[in-house]
Parts: C-alpha cells; structure tokens; sequence
C-alpha cells in the first residue's frame, strides 16, 4: 500500500474499531518494542536490542529528544502540506530513510527482501546492511524503482571493498554509506551473557557469501584458521550449532552437510570483517572508486565532520551505532547543533539513533538534519507482523510526523527550523 495520509488513515482505523477490531501492531514506542520481545528469541532480543556496556548511551539518545519542546504556531492555514525533500538529486517523499540493521535474519527467514517489500509499498528509501543476510541484488529486485542506498564496512579486503561498491552499483543503489564506527566490535553485555554472536552461525554474512572476490579467497584457503583464536570444545552444543551453520549457508543443510565451505566461510568472515587501520585514507580512496554521492555514518564530532567534507564525501550520518558501540557516547541529537554549524546548509547532515516517533524527526529537521534514519521500531514491526508490520510502523511513523508539523504550523519541511523548539540545557 502506499502511503495513506494522517487524517484519512486516522479515520479507517477509528470506522474500523466500530466492528471491535483494533489494529495489530502497537502506535506507542514502548508498547511496540514490548510486543517485539515476547515474539524473538533470548538471542534475537538481545542483539536487537542491546547496546554497549550498561546501555547509558542507549537511554541518553533517547532523553536527549525529551529535553527538546515544540513551539507549535498557530492558524497557518496548512490544507495543502507537502513534506517531501531532496537529497543527492533523489525526490523523497519525506526525509526518512530505512536505517541498515545487521542480521534481520535472527527475525524471520530472509527479512532484508521482506523489508525492502515493505518500503516499496509505502515508498521509504532502505538502506541495504553490509551484514544482511540477503544479497543486496534480490533485494534490489524487490525494491522496484523505490530509493535504495548501502552500508559499506571497510574490511581488511580492499579487493572486497571493490567489489562491494561494484555490486551496490550494479544493483542501482544510488549511495553508499560508509560506517566508520565499527571497526572494532563494541563491548554489549547482552550478547556477552548469552555468549553468543550470530555471525558464527553462518547469519548476516550473505553480502560475502555472494561475493566473487570472497569466494574467491576461500577457494585460496584463506577461511581454513581462525587467526588468534583457540579452538571451542567438541560437546553436542557445538555439533548443533555447526549443523545451524551448514543449514544457513547457501545451499541449506542436506548440501553442504559434508562440505568444508561453510565453516571456513565463518573463518574467513570473521578475520577480515572489522578493520581497525581504517583511516581517512580509505574516504579518499572510495572517492576515486565511485561516482555515487558518498556518506559518513557514525560522526559525532564537529572536527571530524569537516574532514569528512575534506575527505570528498557528499554527506555525513550524526550516528552512534544505536549506543552499540561506546557506551557513554554523547547523544546524537546533543551532537548534532555544533556539527550543523560547522557544516552550513546545503551539505547534508543526516541523523540516526533514538528516532521513535514522529515528534522525534520534527525536532531533528529543526535542529539541523536534513533526514533522519529510523532502526530499531521496523525490526520491531517485522517482528510482530513481518512486511505489514513494517508498513505499519512505517505509516505510524510518518502520519505522526504529519499531524505533528501541521499541528505545529508547519507545512514543508523548510518552515521546520530551530525556531520552532527549545532545548532545555539540564
């Protein structure tokens, strides 16, 4: 379905409950996340939606945004509102974008296509994870003319970097994300706890498994170690988890039940996934290899936001990973004021990380960003009623927006700006 408008919307479900049924997936962010925990797995939750450390930066995103008011202006005269934008030459219907979320497969069987269904329906642009577990040409295929971007994680491989920017390119993205925040994996408690981490389940490696020059440095015997790290003991968890492993390559079990491939996949995967020599050497280097606009995920600084304008990129993404990578990072939206200085419109400044409603993007455009990144509340949504529930969320999301700005005195996402709130310094 496509996107249906605030009032319109607001009107079926309220005729709707007048036969007693209500709708299934939850409007409020807390009720919605709630919903999300009794349908995943211990495991699945956990990743979702854990953070770093003790989780401070997690809950800080999130205060940042209620120390933000609206100063609502009144009598407007708002009847023909349109809040659609541009960015990098791409008409969008508003400035929302489908923010990369690594292993949706702990979800349900092959979710980045169910996702990428669900922003073709209602017309939300998707970012494409690194660590799907899709390749991002089918889910190029099920986008149709829909906006899609990609994530780029700059590993140990540059021949596979290439390759990743080749295929993104072939598939019709028309950006890519390079996330700099990640090049080492962030301390999560959670995931500690439960000693368990997907990627060694064969989960959230499709891009690679995919990938010529990644099949290729398997058929070189670069996934026969584990660079640095013992051996687990044979006990029947690790036969059942190996079996796991083997069932989620490509192919599935009964093929690759004898086979070596897939455990050398992991191998491989796991010594070359993270580079922590990233540097902005490599913004400089992508720059030569793609003449798609590129952006900056995880700034959170002002400095390091000019460089990356120095650096040759197009864009930058205010972002802290979710609070999944330093525990104690500044909030974004606390961040994003002094990099919106620095960086003067027009160049782009995205934000991400705490985004639950539509009053939270109304207070990010005000503030400075261009467009906002919605994560966690679409898992939660696939979670619960898979690409409806997205669509649900997606609707709830952008048909709070509307009534918010409206009700604001708001009628295009220009009239959005820093006077339209106030930020509370405690």
């Amino acid at each position: 379905m496509a996107y249906i408008d605030a009032l319109q919307r607001q009107k079926t479900i309220f005729l709707t409950g007048m036969s007693g049924k209500r709708a299934a997936v939850p409007f409020h962010a807390d009720e919605l996340r709630a919903a999300a925990k009794k349908r995943l797995s211990a495991h699945a939750w956990a990743y979702l939606a854990g953070g770093a450390g003790d989780e401070l930066s997690v809950a800080a995103n999130r205060t940042a945004f209620s120390k933000v008011s609206i100063r609502p202006r009144m009598m407007r005269g708002d009847a023909s509102p349109d809040f659609s934008t541009r960015l990098f030459g791409q008409d969008f219907a508003f400035p929302l974008l489908l923010a990369p979320i690594g292993v949706l497969d702990l979800i349900c069987p092959e979710a980045d296509r169910v996702v990428a269904r669900a922003c073709r329906e209602v017309g939300v642009p998707f970012i494409f994870s690194n660590q799907a577990g899709t390749p991002m040409e089918l889910c190029a295929q099920d986008m149709g003319d829909t906006s899609r971007w990609f994530q780029l994680y700059w590993s140990k491989s540059d021949d596979l970097v290439r390759s990743f920017v080749q295929r993104a390119e072939a598939c019709g993205c028309s950006a890519i994300v390079l996330t700099v925040d990640t090049t080492l994996l962030g301390w999560r408690n959670r995931d500690l706890k439960l000693a368990y981490l997907p990627f060694l389940r064969g989960m959230g490696i499709a891009q690679y498994t995919s990938d010529p020059v990644f099949n290729a440095l398997l058929a070189e015997g670069e996934g026969m170690a584990m660079s640095g790290t013992p051996k687990p003991a044979v006990t029947w968890a690790t036969i059942g988890n190996l079996l796991r492993l083997k069932a989620n390559y490509p192919g599935g079990l009964v093929k690759n039940l004898f086979r070596k491939a897939p455990l050398q996949a992991v191998r491989l995967f796991v010594n070359i996934y993270s580079n922590p020599a990233l540097s902005w050497d490599q913004v400089y280097e992508l720059r030569q290899q793609t003449q798609l606009p590129i952006l900056i995920k995880g700034i959170l600084r002002a400095d390091d936001a000019l460089k990356a304008l120095d650096a040759g990129a197009d864009g930058i993404i205010v972002s802290n990973h979710g609070g999944r990578q330093v525990d104690g990072a500044i909030p974004t939206l606390d961040a994003l004021l002094g990099i919106r200085k620095a960086l003067p419109k027009p160049y782009p400044v995205l934000l991400d990380s705490g985004i639950r409603s539509g009053s939270d993007l109304f207070k990010a455009l005000a503030l400075g960003a261009d467009a906002v990144l919605l994560g966690r509340p679409y898992a939660y949504g696939l979670s619960i009623a898979g690409q409806q529930g997205v669509e649900a969320v997606l609707q709830n999301f952008l048909n709070d927006f509307e009534l918010t700005a409206r009700l604001a005195g708001c009628r295009r996402v220009s009239e959005i700006n820093e006077d339209m709130v106030s930020v509370r310094s405690e």
